[in-house]
């Protein structure tokens, strides 16, 4: 039975319950944390094998000394591994440092200021607009907001973004770009269907010259389980379609090694790595090409690398695993909110009723549990619906992660009978 068609005393006696559950939270003094998706210190013990692997010797296969000075485009064996991670050939990828945002940052930066070809975005007659895929990264969201660009939302759906309302978008010449993450969607854990990859490829025959796409598949290779699904290629697509001076395409192995201390790919057609390498000769000589070795030594190639994230998934599995449980124990039978269930990546989205999402992160807050701010999967913060909090399993040991989940439940059935009783 649904707990909205029991008598309004025994929703209050529940309310007096959840909220004596609170108060204990609060009494108790915790410190748990869920707000970022960071890696365990167990997952970062996997990379310990970073340290002493070149042994005295910082050679690269060409020769290169790689304490020196130069090589913007990276090491050939780091940009082979970067290749295989992009699903592009090697002369189409550059490797940088530790911070893929770093690198989405600095194309729209040059798209902004010195333009794709033509005229710079900011200087052209309508202010430029990218569309963002909404629940999604805060953080693609605050690039455009710190360079002066407007967002449009575009709604997940199951497959992937609403490709109508992007086709009907891309058509305006004010639209410069797209945000994806397409493989277990920040922070939805939606993997992009083929259809919508190739609808997305074709998107530089309908849009501005100007247009691209940023493909930010941070996640790649973080699967939970070895028989995950495939992402289609976008670049073969592009090519097919002849779009590929639309897209550049991210990937790091910030949570494949070390979060701070990894090594990142840019890719996209020889024309568009050609362009961006002329524009980052005036803000660097060269990357940390020692740490590029460094990796291109622990993970060879794109089997290396899976074989390595096998080990992860034995440490976030268990975690995802419990957040789940605890989810569908309790709510299951309640018309409290819904989530998605991810066959990998490092979030879990949970919609609260439309109306709750702020109250039951400021509870959390309250009881101790540390959440990213509802609201911040939008850009500029504003969920239009108030509903949809980011929940990042993978850092806590998964003791305390059980105890910032019971806390949250209850959090989220406090708010949510709150507001019913209100309401009545």
């Amino acid at each position: 039975m649904n707990w909205k068609n029991n008598p309004v005393e025994k929703i209050k006696d529940w309310e007096s319950e959840l909220a004596d559950n609170h108060q204990n939270f609060i009494k108790a003094g915790l410190k748990l944390d869920l707000t970022r998706g960071k890696p365990a210190i167990e997952q970062l013990a996997l990379a310990d094998g970073l340290d002493g692997i070149l042994q005295g010797n910082y050679l690269a296969s060409d020769g290169t000394d790689t304490r020196n000075y130069g090589g913007l485009t990276g090491l050939p064996e780091a940009r082979n591994l970067g290749a295989e991670w992009l699903g592009l050939p090697q002369e189409e990828v550059i490797v940088s440092g530790n911070s893929s945002l770093s690198l989405m940052y600095q194309v729209l930066h040059v798209g902004a200021h010195y333009g794709f070809g033509g005229t710079p975005w900011l200087q052209q007659s309508t202010p430029p607009e990218f569309l963002a895929i909404v629940p999604g990264y805060d953080r693609h969201f605050a690039i455009c907001e710190k360079l002066g660009i407007k967002m449009v939302n575009i709604p997940m759906k199951a497959d992937g973004p609403d490709m109508e309302m992007v086709e009907t978008q891309v058509r305006r010449p004010q639209v410069k770009g797209l945000w994806c993450v397409p493989k277990y969607s920040n922070p939805t854990g939606n993997i992009y269907s083929a259809e919508v990859v190739d609808r997305i490829a074709r998107l530089g025959n309908q849009a501005a010259s100007d247009f691209r796409i940023m493909w930010d598949n941070a996640y790649a290779v973080h699967d939970h389980h070895e028989d995950a699904p495939e992402l289609t290629n976008l670049m073969e697509l592009c090519r097919l379609h002849g779009t590929q001076d639309s897209v550049f395409l991210i990937g790091s192995t910030s949570k494949v090694t070390l979060a701070g201390a990894g090594i990142s790919f840019l890719g996209g057609s020889k024309a568009n790595i050609a362009h961006f390498l002329e524009e980052m000769a005036y803000w660097t000589i060269g990357p940390d090409k020692v740490n590029q070795l460094r990796h291109a030594r622990l993970l060879p190639d794109l089997a290396a690398t899976k074989k390595h994230m096998q080990k992860h998934a034995e440490i976030t599995r268990p975690k995802f695993e419990l957040v789940l449980k605890k989810l569908e124990e309790s709510f299951r039978d309640q018309e409290m909110g819904s989530w998605i269930s991810p066959e990998g990546g490092y979030f879990v989205s949970f919609d609260s009723l439309p109306g709750h999402a702020k109250e039951i992160v400021r509870l959390a807050g309250e009881a101790g549990v540390k959440m990213t701010p509802a609201g911040s999967t939008f850009p500029y913060g504003i969920d239009p619906e108030d509903k949809n909090i980011r929940l990042s399993p993978t850092f806590p040991p998964i003791e305390d992660l059980s105890k910032a989940m019971d806390i949250f439940v209850n959090c989220v059935q406090l708010a949510t009978i709150r507001r019913h009783l209100g309401e009545q």
